[in-house]
Order: C-alpha cells, then sequence, then structure tokens
C-alpha cells in the first residue's frame, strides 16, 4: 500500500494481522501472568464497552435491516469503539482517575484479538457493516428477484 494506492495487497493484509497476533500473545502472556492481580468486575467492563458501545447497536440494526443497509453512523461508532484514539483515551483516563491495574490489559487483548484472531478492521460506510445475510435480508432478497423478472 503506498498513498497513491490506498488499497492493500492480500500480503500486507496477512503481515499486519500477523503482527497484531504477536502482540495479542504478549499482552495475553502479561495477563495471564498476573491473572490473581486482576480484578475481574473491571476487566469485564472494560472488555465490554468497546462492543456494546461500538459493535452491538450496530449488528441489531442490521439484523433487523431488511435490505442489509443500515445508517453510517453505526460504521463511525464500530470505527471509533475499535481504534487506539479512544482505547488509549481510556486506558489513560482509567489509569489518572482509578489507577493502573492489571484488568487494563483486557483492552489491548480486545483490540488485538479483534485484529490478529477474527480480521477484523474498519468497517467501511460503504460496505455491509457484516458479511452474511439474515433470514429477513435473505427473504427481502429474495422478493426482490420475483419481482424483476426477464422478459
Amino acid at each position: 500500500m503506498s498513498a497513491e494506492q490506498a488499497f492493500g495487497h492480500p500480503q500486507n493484509y496477512r503481515t499486519t494481522r500477523a503482527e497484531y497476533l504477536g502482540v495479542f500473545a504478549v499482552a495475553a502472556v502479561a495477563f495471564v501472568w498476573h491473572l490473581d492481580e486482576v480484578r475481574w468486575g473491571p476487566a469485564i467492563l472494560l472488555f465490554a464497552y468497546i462492543d456494546i458501545i461500538g459493535y452491538i447497536p450496530g449488528l441489531i440494526a442490521y439484523t433487523l435491516s431488511r435490505d442489509g443497509r443500515i445508517h453510517p453512523v453505526f460504521h463511525i461508532l464500530y470505527n471509533i469503539m475499535h481504534t487506539w484514539l479512544s482505547a488509549g483515551t481510556v486506558i489513560l483516563l482509567w489509569a489518572w482517575l482509578v489507577g493502573p491495574e492489571w484488568a487494563l490489559l483486557v483492552i489491548p487483548l480486545h483490540l488485538f484479538g479483534d485484529r490478529g484472531l477474527l480480521g477484523n478492521y474498519a468497517k467501511p460506510i460503504a460496505e455491509p457493516f457484516e458479511h452474511f445475510e439474515t433470514g429477513r435480508q435473505k427473504a427481502f432478497h429474495a422478493a426482490q428477484q420475483a419481482q424483476v423478472q426477464p422478459v
């Protein structure tokens, strides 16, 4: 990828994903190493807030949509919540207001896991929020196809 070509090559995707997997492994080892020092309430909250705000609303909207199209705000929420700018802000605020703790490692585990394990990156607004069709969407598309009959 270059400034002139803003699309990625499959090898770049694999290399970047491998890097995320490596950092995920380092964070996982650090987390497991200090497992007895993790406060589980904050750890669950810190792991889940990213998807509660950034993924689940879009998934619900996508699932309920008839044709798979949803408002761009859901893509934007996903992209904001799954960046290091927002995650870093949460980590810094938590460390300042509550104090540094091992539970904070769940945030990098979430982001590195999303990218390294699941291959999830930003969701472009021009593309579907998900890459599967719900039953409602399949029925909607089947009805559309039935209405458009070739002559």
